[in-house]
């Protein structure tokens, strides 16, 4: 029997904050006590603030319901290392803003982990290499992230504007039914009411969007799936062909124009960046060089042909507005 009573508190605490209803009978045996001390530690854990409800009879046991407050958490060695490693990718993650805030929070864990617990996170740390993207193409704003949840969840009718990935803008109207995501990448699986069709939606390509206060009947999503779904809708769109690009300007300069590029950026310098373009053939690739050359100077390191598909292009503007 344990007769230390804040380590204990601390024991029940851990496994009441599961969220799960436990029996008194349960919590007696994992914390190896009596029911009665179980009692006890309860009324102590109410006392400092807790909301622990209770359920009487021969099955009752207890369960730690949300307060109006944060109360401070309790988390064993496996959990305290996940969460310093979930803030860590966090801080890189596509949601505006949430960066600086993952980064608060990092910091008071990682300021309170012991030695043992900090090493391990400095190994997955230092062993994991993310793929670099130093633009702000696929950044999601939080606000709209929420709204479109909200409209998820009380099925209720949103519109909003997007750009589709040729730069067309739209006004649309949808019945929004779930938010994936894909690496850096937010998509909603909605009904659109004006094409009377499913879409996938990428969330970068979205601004405005607004519950409408109408609701609507949920519907099937195609193979039940809503992950699976966008899997076959972005796997549909083949993007087979690839291209190396050299631009002559930092990438907060073309940061407006590559929000609209399938791209990863390779390499970065003072004044200069290495980008590598995807598109489904070889006249969008082209078109593609052709919309950043509007914003900055631009050559195409491989592949060959694209390279003299540009030049070409580039001598004929010139011919064009020669006297």
């Amino acid at each position: 029997m344990s007769t230390d009573p804040t380590g204990r508190a601390l024991s029940l605490l851990s496994l009441l904050q599961t969220h799960r209803f436990w029996r008194c009978a349960e919590l007696a045996e994992r914390l190896d006590v009596t029911e009665r001390t179980v009692r006890r530690d309860v009324d102590r854990l109410r006392g400092l603030g807790y909301p622990v409800a209770a359920v009487s009879g021969r099955y009752g046991g207890y369960r730690l319901e949300s307060g109006a407050h944060l109360p401070p958490l309790v988390v064993d060695d496996d959990e305290a290392v996940a969460l310093a490693v979930g803030l860590r990718y966090a801080a890189v993650a596509a949601i505006d803003g949430i960066e600086e805030t993952s980064l608060r929070a990092l910091t008071k864990i990682e300021s309170l982990l012991p030695h043992r617990l900090r090493r391990r996170v400095a190994a997955l740390h230092s062993n994991v290499t993310p793929l670099p993207s130093a633009t702000d193409q696929d950044l999601i704003d939080p606000e709209s992230l929420s709204v479109l949840a909200a409209a998820c969840r009380d099925h209720e009718l949103a519109r909003f504007d997007y750009r589709a990935g040729e730069g067309s803008d739209t006004r649309r109207l949808v019945e929004p039914h779930r938010l994936v995501t894909a690496g850096r990448r937010w998509y909603l699986v909605a009904w659109d009411r004006d094409r009377d069709d499913w879409r996938t939606f990428r969330l970068d390509r979205l601004a405005r969007p607004g519950a409408t206060g109408s609701r609507f009947t949920p519907r099937e999503i195609p193979g039940g799936d809503a992950a699976a779904h966008v899997a076959r809708a972005i796997g549909s769109i083949p993007r087979e062909r690839v291209a190396t690009l050299a631009l002559g300007a930092e990438l907060d300069d073309v940061r407006e124009v590559l929000r609209w590029v399938d791209h990863i950026v390779v390499e970065v310098a003072t004044g200069a960046a290495v980008i590598q373009i995807r598109g489904e053939d070889h006249g969008r690739l082209a078109m593609t060089v052709a919309r950043i050359a509007l914003t900055t100077s631009v050559r195409v390191i491989e592949p060959d042909d694209l390279a003299r598909t540009v030049e070409r292009l580039g001598t004929h503007l010139t011919h064009q507005h020669r006297p």
